[in-house]
């Protein structure tokens, strides 16, 4: 994620070594990361060797302008953020600069606010550029919609979720693990009014306590030891969106305090300012926890969970909806094939049941790393029962092979990439390196196959 935090990276071009001096001293001074270039063609080396997350660019340059270099930019990242910056600034090359993609347009001498303000927009802008990416991205993957089923507890959950999407309701989702709380919040976001602001994640369990409130509410410059720079928390980045706080139980008191108060008031203040900043905000959380039992053991602002709670919205698990498994079955298998380059495999109806009839702890997330493994692990174009038997993860009483593999490896990551390296090299070898052969054996494309042997870092030897 392009950051608007402590440490971005900044790439400065300009032909006058004053100005790329005075640049770099102000920004090295608020804690960003800064590289220079004299010219277009230094720029274009530099940014090869090392994406920028911002790029300060001047316009009249020799041997090639800055709206040639931003072109050239472009071309190499479609992405890229480039702030011009000119001496000889007209309406016209504004225009021209901004049509061309650049995000902003500065005139010489830089004046210090102003330049800082504007690279803070930029990369403020860009992230959430990149969160709504990630959004679409998300939907592409699940076909015409992120929930896929049709059993009646997900209708119910699917109607309710369309009754009190286009409200202002704070909303609670809870449910186990796995089950797609997160699915649902962006499913709300999607059918609400707000589908065209931001989604923001905030997954409250897995930033330490001591940083939760400059996450969510952002820090001036100086606030505590490591701010650097002045940080936009995601608060501000979420308004006119969504915020979605995930696992919002394990969020400590005084973020609660906080939290309660932007909720009430509609402001936020950065960690270390005097400043309210007004923010208008749609939050949605989640968690697994009891959060009653949470507010007896006092873990949790009854206040607050009473704030939250105004919808309450129960993800039913896994087993609740077996009847779902396998559209889920056959939606995954899609997905993960198309990934991975593979023709896409068919499973037996044999090897559904079998998927069927497993408990699932992990519930839909558990079913959807076990269908990616068997995609990827399993020989030919059809996944039999027995090809869920042996690659559907540990069960009682497995020893050795598979199990073996499974102990080793602490995550499915890591557990994926070491066997799918050894099911290539075993492939390989019984084809004697016949590359074409072999990705013909498994339906997989040479060029694909050529990215595994690579990515592993496999050889005949």
């Amino acid at each position: 994620m392009t950051p608007t935090r402590n440490f971005a990276r900044i790439l400065v071009v300009d032909d006058e070594p004053g100005i790329r001096q005075a640049l770099r001293q102000m920004l090295e001074y608020e804690g960003y990361q800064v590289r220079d270039a004299k010219d277009g063609p230094a720029a274009l080396a530099a940014y090869s060797e090392e994406p920028a997350d911002l790029v300060l660019l001047d316009i009249k340059m020799a041997p090639m302008d800055g709206l040639d270099v931003l072109d050239r930019l472009r071309a190499k990242d479609p992405d890229v953020v480039v702030v011009m910056i000119s001496g000889h600034g007209s309406v016209e090359t504004a225009v021209e600069a901004l049509k061309r993609g650049a995000f902003d347009f500065l005139e010489k001498p830089p004046d210090r606010g102003v330049v800082l303000k504007r690279i803070s927009n930029a990369l403020a802008e860009r992230e959430l550029e990149r969160e709504n990416a990630e959004l679409r991205k998300a939907q592409m993957a699940a076909g015409a919609g992120p929930i896929v089923g049709n059993s009646p507890v997900l209708m119910e959950v699917l109607e309710k979720v369309r009754r009190i999407a286009p409200t202002r309701a704070y909303v609670l989702i809870t449910g186990d693990n796995g089950t797609g709380k997160e699915l649902v919040a962006r499913e709300i976001h999607l059918r609400s009014e707000r589908a065209k602001g931001p989604f923001v994640e905030v997954n409250c369990a897995a930033i330490p306590h001591e940083l939760i409130e400059s996450e969510l509410f952002g820090h001036e410059k100086g606030a505590f030891t490591g701010a650097h720079a002045r940080r936009t928390g995601k608060f501000e980045l979420a308004d006119k969106g969504t915020l979605f706080l995930d696992e919002v139980g394990d969020m400590s008191l005084a973020a609660q305090a906080k939290v309660l108060r932007a909720l009430q008031d509609g402001v936020v203040q950065r960690v270390g300012g005097a400043t309210s900043i007004e923010v208008d905000v749609r939050v949605l959380a989640a968690t697994n926890k009891d959060i009653e039992s949470e507010i007896r053991e006092g873990n949790f602002r009854e206040d607050l969970y009473y704030r939250l709670n105004v919808v309450p919205l129960h993800v039913p698990p896994l087993s609740r909806r077996r009847e779902d498994i396998p559209l889920l079955v056959e939606h995954f298998g899609r997905v993960y094939c198309e990934e991975n380059g593979m023709p896409p495999k068919k499973f037996e109806p044999e090897a559904i049941e079998s998927l069927t009839e497993r408990p699932w702890p992990g519930n839909v997330r558990e079913l959807k790393n076990t269908v990616e493994r068997l995609v990827i692990l399993a020989p030919g174009e059809t996944i039999s029962a027995a090809d869920v038997e042996a690659l559907s993860g540990p069960r009682a009483g497995v020893s050795g092979g598979t199990a073996d593999l499974i102990e080793t490896h602490s995550s499915f990551t890591d557990y994926r990439d070491a066997a799918e390296k050894a099911f290539l090299a075993a492939k390989l070898d019984e084809n004697d390196w016949n590359v074409s052969e072999t990705a013909r054996k498994l339906g997989m494309q040479r060029s694909h196959l050529y990215k595994k042997i690579e990515k592993h870092g496999l050889s005949r030897d």
